[in-house]
């Protein structure tokens, strides 16, 4: 695992040190198979004219988490130019092709998760998410005194992202294969939050037609 490009707390959180700080990780490692061998990228798919990874990378920017980390893998180099000039941190996951899990342990074995009371894990092929819906989940998260699990709903129906306290970073630096952390959730015995952010919690974009139809132009 690399880590580069580590960003600093800004004023107005070092004050908010003490009240639970929240580190978002945003997952941008993943092969994107359902868009086709050899195919377009979706998170090079531009929204707005903004790419995909960057859009979800500005949006954590202007929420109220303290940081912000970008797991990158498959075409790597080219999801890291699409970043340029944010001030997030760029955790490469060089064993990305074996899953989710390695993704999210990179995440949280960052410096900055590490720190932090509470992981909010955006996915990046999520353009419906907004910092608006972040910090409502992070103000859910400070409120239960970080010891709760915030989860994003749509109707009730559980989707992303998610926020996971302190008290689960072993278990998901110990996750292996293509799975992401539900079991780890639903074995935790911690109390769930559910926070109804609406239709952005279950819209991601997994292959070329719903790129287009929610809203973005294919490009590489």
């Amino acid at each position: 695992m690399e880590i580069r490009s580590m960003p600093q707390l800004r004023e107005t959180q070092i004050a908010d040190a003490k009240e639970n700080l929240v580190a978002t990780v945003v997952l941008a490692a993943g092969r994107a198979r359902r868009m086709g061998e050899g195919g377009p990228h979706k998170l090079l798919a531009e929204f707005e004219g903004i790419p995909l990874v960057r859009r979800c990378a500005l949006a954590a920017l202007e929420s109220s988490a303290a940081s912000v980390s970008v797991v990158t893998g498959h075409r790597r180099h080219e999801i890291e130019a699409k970043l340029e000039g944010l001030n997030v941190a760029l955790v490469h996951n060089p064993d990305f092709a074996s899953g989710m899990a390695s993704s999210l342990s990179a995440g949280f074995a960052s410096s900055e998760a590490m720190r932090a009371d509470g992981v909010l894990v955006l996915l990046a092929d999520m353009p419906g998410i907004s910092s608006g819906d972040m910090d409502v989940l992070i103000t859910a998260f400070r409120r239960s005194g970080g010891h709760a699990i915030v989860r994003a709903v749509n109707c009730g129906k559980r989707g992303n992202p998610v926020i996971l306290p302190r008290a689960l970073r072993d278990p998901v630096l110990h996750l292996e294969g293509d799975f992401g952390a539900r079991h780890i959730i639903e074995s935790s015995g911690l109390p769930v939050v559910d926070v109804e952010i609406g239709d952005g919690a279950h819209l991601d974009v997994d292959t070329p037609e719903e790129v287009v139809a929610a809203g973005g132009t294919l490009k590489e």
